[in-house]
């Protein structure tokens, strides 16, 4: 195989995680000791930074900042939420994007992000091939809400659950300090998978978890509800309950409806209020006190509750997607595949067509969630446990984090 010389572009899209910019260190990282790899660019908010010619040179780095990327929150190079047209419709950013890769002679492309990064990984492949460019495209993934079709789980997930169970613990402590009881209501992202709202369970192995879990893979009964939260509030004086944002009625409305702010490029609504909207039928229907909490944010931005493992495994994505690529390796994601090495939980990656992954949700399984639809089982203690597992010695500068602090000197 003849070796492909040339420059390639890191790119960053979709909701940022904790470790996203571990994997865009894998790549970079990789990338500049490779030999066939003749410039590291990293694309301002994603395509938008192709399409706006705005690259930044990754060579002109303090190598020191660049490693801080390992245990920096957010996405380093910016994100965006664009959806580019299908190009036999409408081939106009197409047309730009081939013109900046022919610019800077870009013949690897990489993308770091979910569902919809992976189906713009994949249709900028396709054209690519359409007009005989060559240069190969790679995803590597990026999700909490863990979602993508092909991995056993997604960077990004592991940290995010690690957060939540540990905020529920704490939590956990809290709503029971005063004489008289109290409900919470926790709301956690997760528009049609419930991976992340699931993570709160693994509090309930140590004796401090939620009460009552919903999830989008069931369908919702608010009386249900109420007679849950009800139940368990006379037996025990107090109740925690965690919520996914996207739970729903039979009939597919979401149970925020009311809610919904507004939509995102892809057309997702961005749900939320989620849990005052609870909060206020319970208020109304137990007369107890009654709080809401929604996590938000903070939830996918937690690096100082990072998991080991997460941050190891997203470098590892980076880095064997720069590596397939130079290799010859097009079109494909890297994926996670579980093991079991010398009795321990072990991951190995393996290549995913992004035809595949586009567009694809993997949901919990039903058969992980209990019969009446408010909790979890222990197949998911059992896969989830290994993923948040790790304590990284995270840089501190007078006791407070320490995250990189990138030049981003744009290429000429």
């Amino acid at each position: 195989m003849k070796e492909l010389r040339g420059a390639c572009i890191i790119g960053q899209s979709g909701g940022p995680t904790s470790v996203i910019n571990a994997s865009a260190y894998g790549v970079i990282d990789t990338a500049l000791k490779s030999g066939a790899i003749t410039q590291v660019l990293g694309a301002e908010h994603g395509i938008m930074g192709v399409l706006n010619d705005r690259l930044f040179d990754m060579g002109q780095e303090d190598p020191e900042e660049l490693r801080l990327l390992k245990y920096t929150p957010s996405s380093a190079l910016g994100s965006c939420r664009y959806k580019i047209a299908d190009p036999e419709l409408d081939d106009t950013d197409y047309k730009r994007i081939l013109e900046v890769f022919k610019k800077h002679n870009v013949r690897y492309f990489f993308y770091n992000g979910g569902n919809d990064s992976m189906d713009t990984c994949n249709k900028i492949n396709q054209y690519m091939q359409s007009v005989d460019y060559d240069c190969r495209v790679m995803g590597v993934p990026k999700t909490i809400d863990n979602d993508l079709f092909g991995t056993d789980h997604c960077p990004g997930y592991a940290s995010a659950a690690k957060y939540i169970a540990t905020s529920m613990m704490e939590l956990y402590q809290d709503a029971r300090v005063y004489d008289k009881g109290m409900i919470v209501v926790v709301e956690i992202m997760g528009r049609h998978a419930g991976w992340l709202t699931a993570a709160s369970a693994l509090a309930g192995e140590y004796g401090a978890g939620p009460d009552l879990i919903y999830l989008p893979e069931t369908d919702f009964s608010m009386t249900t509800f109420i007679e849950d939260v009800k139940r368990i509030y006379k037996e025990t004086g107090n109740c925690i309950v965690a919520v996914s944002e996207g739970i729903h009625y039979e009939n597919g409305d979401f149970v925020s409806e009311a809610k919904v702010a507004a939509n995102d490029g892809f057309g997702h609504a961005q749900l939320g209020g989620l849990a005052t909207i609870l909060a206020e039928v319970l208020k109304e229907e137990t007369g107890a006190k009654v709080r809401g909490i929604e996590l938000n944010l903070l939830q996918r931005c937690a690096a100082h509750l990072a998991s080991e493992t997460d941050i190891e495994e997203s470098y590892m994505a980076g880095k064997v997607a720069v590596e397939n690529a130079v290799n010859g390796i097009n079109g494909r994601m890297i994926g996670f595949e579980r093991g079991i090495q010398d009795g321990k939980y072990a991951c190995r990656t393996k290549l995913i067509p992004l035809m595949e992954v586009a567009n694809v949700e993997k949901k919990i399984p039903r058969e992980w969630i209990n019969e009446a639809g408010n909790g979890v089982n222990h197949q998911f203690i059992e896969y989830a446990l290994p993923l948040i597992q790790g304590e990284p010695d995270l840089p501190k500068h007078d006791s407070l984090p320490r995250f990189a602090k990138l030049k981003k000197v744009l290429a000429k």
